[in-house]
C-alpha cells in the first residue's frame, strides 16, 4: 500500500520518513539518484514494519539551497519560514546574514531573526547594533537565552515549517532541545581560542515542536553561496531596492556609477543603508 510521509532526516541513501500516524519508516530511494532533503513530501512503499521505498516526490512549494561554481547543495523543503540564529557570541557575519535573507526572499518566505545568548548582558549592546539595519527594514529580531527562555520562541512557531538556520556555535541545536525536549540534539560549547562555534549537527532533522508547527535544524554553516540567482533575483530580494528598481535612467541600470541611477541617489541621501548596498554590488558582482 502507498503511503505519504515527510522527510525527517537524511543519511546519505538513506532517509526518515515520517508517517501521518506519527510513525516513521527508513526508506531508500528508487533509481541511483536521490536529491531528497527534511521537509519533501513524499510517498512510500512499506517493504517491512519499519522500513520502505520511497516511489514519488511531491511538488514543492519551496526549495531553499546554497550554490557556488562548482555545485549546489540542499537545505530544506516546503518551509515557510527562516529563523536565522546569531548570538552575542561567539562573533557573527552579518553577510551570511544577509545571504540567507537573500535566499529566503527569493522563495518568498518570512524571515525572523533570533538573537541568542542575551544572559551575556555585557556584549547584548554590540550584537543589537549590528543587527539595527535588519531590523530597520522589517526584520523582527527576538532576543532570547536558549537554555533559560527558548519557550519565547513558540508563538512565533505556530502554522508553520520552520529552519533554523546560522553559523556553528549560535545555540541552534541548543534552541532545539528546548522546544523539542526529546530532540536531542548534539550540543558542544564554543571554541575560544577562536571564537568560533563547532560544528556538532551533521544533517538537517525535522521536529514536532507542537501540533500546527514543524522545525528543522540544520548544520552550522560558513558560507552561503548563490550562484543559482540572478541579478534581477538579488534584486528583488533587497526588500529597500524593490520600490526603486525600474526608476533609473536606464533601463540595464546596474545601479554601480550610472548617471541618474534611483538606487545611488538613495545611497546618498541615507535612505538605504551603505552596508546593505555594498553587500547588494558583491553578491552581483560574484555572479557576474
Amino acid at each position: 500500500m502507498r503511503l505519504s510521509g515527510t522527510v525527517v532526516a537524511a543519511y546519505g541513501r538513506q532517509y526518515r520518513i515520517e508517517l501521518a500516524d506519527g510513525t516513521t519508516l527508513l526508506c531508500v530511494p528508487r533509481g541511483k539518484k536521490s536529491e531528497l532533503v527534511c521537509g519533501d513530501q513524499v510517498s512510500v512503499l512499506r517493504t517491512s514494519p519499519d522500513q520502505g521505498v520511497i516511489s514519488s516526490l511531491e511538488l514543492r512549494r519551496s526549495l531553499l539551497y546554497r550554490s557556488d561554481h562548482f555545485k549546489q547543495k540542499l537545505i530544506a523543503a516546503n518551509v515557510t519560514q527562516v529563523i536565522i540564529v546569531v548570538a552575542t557570541e561567539p562573533a557573527f557575519s552579518d553577510e551570511l546574514i544577509t545571504r540567507c535573507i537573500v535566499a529566503a526572499e527569493s522563495q518568498e518566505i518570512k524571515v525572523l531573526i533570533v538573537l541568542n545568548k542575551c544572559d551575556l548582558l555585557e556584549k547584548v549592546a554590540l550584537a543589537t547594533t549590528t543587527l539595527t539595519p535588519f531590523q530597520a527594514l522589517g526584520y523582527l529580531v527576538l532576543p532570547l537565552c536558549a537554555r533559560n527562555d527558548g519557550a519565547s520562541l513558540l508563538p512565533y512557531l505556530a502554522g508553520h515549517t520552520s529552519l533554523l538556520i546560522g553559523q556553528s556555535g549560535m545555540g541552534k541545536s541548543t534552541l532545539t532541545n528546548t522546544l523539542v525536549p526529546d530532540a536531542c540534539a548534539p550540543t558542544r560549547e564554543i571554541s575560544q581560542a577562536l571564537n568560533a562555534g563547532k560544528q556538532t549537527t551533521t544533517h538537517a532533522s525535522l521536529y514536532r515542536p507542537g501540533a500546527s508547527s514543524a522545525l528543522i535544524d540544520s548544520p552550522g554553516l560558513t558560507e552561503f553561496g548563490l550562484q543559482h540567482l540572478s541579478v534581477a533575483e538579488i534584486s528583488q530580494a533587497f526588500v529597500e531596492l524593490r520600490p526603486l528598481l525600474g526608476q533609473c535612467r536606464f533601463r540595464d541600470c546596474r545601479h554601480d556609477r550610472e548617471p541618474d541611477c534611483s538606487i545611488l541617489a538613495a545611497v546618498r541621501h541615507g535612505d538605504i543603508d551603505p552596508r546593505r548596498y555594498a553587500a547588494y554590488r558583491a553578491l552581483c558582482a560574484e555572479i557576474g
